[in-house]
């Protein structure tokens, strides 16, 4: 039987430790036979949760040493640096050759331990930045579910552990059990599209106060019009040499990278909370053509824009927000 250690460290993310623990307690082999083992384990016998509450643990960090495969959830920013003894014993386990994984901010325990070095990795969105600035040598990925190093695995947000989990299923076992587990979580075993979907594009930014500002609110305004480097130079009253000069000066991209943003930004908004056509939206935000607005949406956002509506549409009369 395959052994599961999962790694709760002090203020452990409750929804991180447990979703693991309750995927592979609910897989089953073709014959019914559970195929996982899962041992809840830390360096005290009492840990502190993210929420305020704490856990009774019968097993401690030997337990690392008989896993098969070690889950590190996430914890709090509250819970300081990991302790030695957990470091070493992540560092021990992987010189065996024990797959270890993390669930969102528990990559950061992995890097600690060195085990992220050279490789890629990923976890939730808002961190993947502070990630890459703290572990240089590690190559941030932060726009995907998880990342399968083959002993190393490292998943994104909360949400995204599952998919992971699923992932080592599969691994494991084949498609036809990873599958059935999938049905046990009520979710698809396969998601479309990476982290990036999940992320918050905010509108570009405009500088307040600067010489671009009306131009740039304007170009808000007029998302749907044919814009082009002459109009918006005109407008500001400048050469187009000397507006993209001072665009990149003041905004930190180009003008055509700005105006892409923001129709994708409009389409994202208009997928969410209207129920036109994916070709009147293309229309609406100023895309040339469906075809080109799918390949951007795609390309930025990680999946296609229908994908994003059957995600994100606000529909409150669906069966699912109904009690």
């Amino acid at each position: 039987m395959h052994t599961v250690a999962i790694l709760a460290l002090d203020q452990v993310v409750p929804f991180d430790m447990a979703a693991p623990m309750q995927v592979f307690d609910w897989t089953r082999l073709p014959d019914g036979r559970p195929p996982y083992r899962i041992r809840l384990c830390a360096a005290s016998p009492e840990v502190r949760a993210d929420g305020g509450f704490s856990l009774r643990v019968e097993h401690g960090l030997e337990m690392l040493a008989d896993a098969d495969t070690i889950v590190v959830p996430g914890c709090s920013p509250a819970a300081g640096p990991t302790p030695a003894p957990v470091l070493e014993a992540l560092r021990q386990a992987a010189a065996a050759g024990t797959r270890i994984a993390s669930v969102c901010v528990g990559a950061f325990v992995l890097a600690e331990a060195g085990l992220l070095d050279g490789l890629r990795a990923t976890t939730h969105w808002v961190a993947a930045q502070e990630l890459a600035r703290r572990f240089p040598d590690v190559r941030v990925e932060p726009d995907v579910l998880y990342v399968d190093n083959g002993q190393i695995v490292t998943s994104a947000g909360a949400a995204a552990g599952l998919d992971m989990c699923l992932h080592m299923i599969r691994r494991d076992f084949g498609s036809a059990v990873a599958a059935h587990s999938a049905r046990m979580s009520v979710m698809p075993l396969e998601r479309e599209g990476g982290q990036a979907q999940f992320i918050v594009h905010d509108h570009p930014p405009v500088p307040r106060g600067s010489t671009l500002e009306p131009v740039l609110e304007w170009i808000e305004d007029n998302l749907a019009r044919e814009i082009t480097l002459g109009t918006l130079a005109s407008r500001s009253g400048m050469s187009e040499r000397t507006f993209s000069r001072r665009f990149r000066e003041q905004t930190g991209t180009t003008p055509l990278q700005w105006l892409l943003r923001a129709r994708v930004r409009r389409a994202q908004y208009l997928l969410e909370n209207s129920d036109h056509t994916i070709e009147r939206i293309a229309q609406q935000a100023g895309f040339g053509s469906p075809t080109a607005f799918r390949e951007r949406f795609r390309r930025v956002v990680g999946t296609s824009p229908q994908g994003y509506r059957s995600a994100f549409h606000g529909k409150q009369d669906s069966p699912a927000a109904r009690v």
